[in-house]
């Protein structure tokens, strides 16, 4: 009997043992993965003090199976035909008035907005980050609660240089595994860049942010909202991600 309990004990503090930094990347990358090619409209509202608001329309396409995306700005009138490609590792700026691509890093800001690059791009969080040390050896992983939510408070550091921020703190649903909250910082540690993940909508087994509030901790009242609407799965041709495409769209 004494076995049994000892047993069971051990089995049920397996079941309620706090998810490994390496698990919790996986799965969150699992989730936001497609398995299929993706098409969106996308609106950015930048708010600056003292310039009002911005609105900024875009369509963007995205195939996760080989890390593709193309985003094609459509509106204010001054902006219109510039856009963003990546293929493979590679990342560019195109910009209409002087018909040229430029290479840009996942930090590079989308139409002066805070949302960046890195914002838009398949996320491959075990290959780009990992969990945080403590003194002792143990993980940087707290179990909070956010507003009213269970959640896993993750200190991460980014193992690759090119990342939009290399420290981040992360709040987890502790349910869903879905991010709710970022916190990014400079390599001094110094608070930069905050985003709150305030709507998801479910396509297929995976999950997409649809709503995200952006917030400059470094310029006060400076922020910008995302919303995603109109997605679509069908299957994009290849043609849609490549240089020649993206300037045909400005002509």
């Amino acid at each position: 009997m004494k076995k049994l309990f000892v047993l069971l004990f051990l089995m049920l503090g397996g079941l309620w043992a706090q998810p490994t930094g390496q698990a919790l990347l996986q799965k969150m990358e699992d989730l936001q993965k497609f398995d299929t090619d993706m098409h969106s409209m996308v609106t950015l509202t930048q708010q600056k003090p003292e310039q009002g608001n911005k609105t900024m329309r875009m369509s963007f396409y995205r195939r996760d199976s080989d890390n593709s995306f193309l985003i094609h700005i459509q509106s204010p009138e001054s902006d219109r035909g510039n856009g963003y490609l990546r293929v493979d590792n590679h990342m560019w700026m195109y910009r209409r008035n002087t018909r040229a691509f430029q290479h840009i890093n996942r930090d590079e800001s989308i139409g002066g907005t805070n949302a960046r690059a890195h914002d838009f791009e398949t996320r491959n969080l075990v290959d780009t980050y990992q969990v945080q040390k403590n003194t002792d050896g143990s993980e940087k992983i707290s179990e909070e609660v956010l507003g009213k939510i269970p959640v896993y408070k993750v200190h991460i550091q980014a193992i690759v240089r090119d990342v939009d921020y290399p420290i981040k703190i992360w709040w987890i649903e502790k349910s869903s595994n879905l991010l709710l909250k970022e916190e990014a910082y400079s390599a001094n540690k110094t608070l930069m860049h905050s985003v709150f993940f305030t709507q998801y909508t479910q396509v297929g087994k995976h999950f997409m942010p649809v709503k995200q509030l952006f917030i400059d901790e470094f310029e006060k009242g400076n922020k910008t909202l995302m919303e995603v609407k109109e997605i679509s799965t069908k299957k994009i041709p290849n043609h849609i991600f490549t240089k020649a495409h993206l300037e045909s769209l400005s002509k």
